[in-house]
């Protein structure tokens, strides 16, 4: 696939999905902006291993909606344009219901569905008025298995991801007169830093078993299917939930 003079925003993009995918898109040919919360030095590093010229750097805490609007502002202002968005950035946080106090389930619950679904819905809305001007563009949202099979101890993260489908498949029907074309991708587990010690930990085989592969994603498994989902060649998939589970999971 070929992303020569696309550019792409890709939140979350200092390490696991979001690193792998800077790096598709960047061995394609496209500028990349990485975006970054607290992860500043590594997004730099990121950004000075990438492929081709032009990459930059957007720091921003996600879930602040006028830090989200300065950010893509500092974006389109670097880069010109911005042809493909990926909402990477989220967070997973355990909170069983039996054993988290009232206050801790408030708190864990505002800030999930603060970062993973209205700082989505945020970078869209910017990203989207921006792309209906030059009246094309590609977004993708990266949501979970976890919004089809649930989350029993992080119902939060769940139902946020749950939400981002939704919200997903409504921005697609609303956006396909200016030629935006919007999906989703559900991943299951990926081999990422964050998840890196419960895959070595005693979990680590049964999560392994629950694809008949025997094995979590690589990162760049997801990655290549969000770069497909970014092609010209894709548009008539907006709307769609990419499952990238292998198998663990079927609907």
């Amino acid at each position: 696939m070929n992303f020569q003079n696309k550019t792409v925003l890709i939140t979350g993009a200092s390490g696991g999905i979001g690193k792998a995918t800077a790096v598709a898109f960047a061995r394609s040919g496209a500028k990349v902006a990485i975006h970054y919360h607290q992860q500043q030095i590594k997004a730099e590093q990121l950004r000075n291993s990438l492929a081709g010229t032009g990459h930059i750097t957007v720091g921003a805490d996600i879930a602040d909606a006028k830090a989200v609007e300065e950010m893509v502002s500092l974006a389109i202002a670097q880069l010109g344009q911005i042809d493909i968005l990926v909402n990477n950035a989220g967070i997973y946080k355990e909170h069983p219901l039996d054993t988290t106090d009232y206050q801790d389930w408030q708190n864990i619950w505002q800030e999930t569905v603060n970062i993973n679904l209205i700082g989505a819905v945020n970078v869209s809305y910017c990203i989207a008025r921006h792309m209906m001007d030059n009246n094309r563009g590609r977004i993708i949202n990266i949501t979970s298995r976890g919004a089809f099979r649930g989350e029993p101890t992080a119902t939060a993260y769940g139902a946020s991801k749950a939400a981002l489908n939704c919200f997903s498949q409504s921005l697609a029907q609303h956006l396909a007169p200016y030629n935006i074309a919007v999906t989703a991708v559900a991943p299951g587990f990926v081999e990422t830093d964050m998840t890196r010690s419960l895959l070595e930990s005693p979990q680590g085989e049964a999560i392994c078993q629950q694809s008949p592969f025997n094995r979590v994603a690589h990162p760049e498994e997801v990655a290549n299917t969000i770069l497909f989902l970014a092609s010209e060649e894709a548009e008539f998939l907006s709307g769609g939930i990419v499952d990238v589970n292998g198998a663990s999971y079927l609907r």
